[in-house]
């Protein structure tokens, strides 16, 4: 026999002998006390759109100083 059907078979079988079953779902009292939620108020999704347009690049030796540790780092 292949070792790949005690690989894959054993463990199923051993898996379904030891199961049992699920208990009982009950609902408990606390969430039928509790009020009923507020209904969500209608939002756009497209709400908080704001335009971008692409722009020329900046120079890139301004950015990089900006960027940079102030006279320069050792490491």
């Amino acid at each position: 026999m292949k070792p790949s059907l005690f690989v894959v078979g054993l463990p199923l079988v051993i898996g379904g002998c030891t199961s049992t079953l699920p208990p009982d779902v009950m609902a408990s009292s606390a969430a039928v006390e509790e009020p009923p939620a507020r209904p969500v108020a209608y939002r756009s999704p497209i709400s908080g759109y704001v335009t971008r347009q692409p722009v020329d690049p900046k120079p890139w030796r301004r950015q990089n100083d900006l960027q940079s540790p102030a006279k320069g780092d050792a490491s």
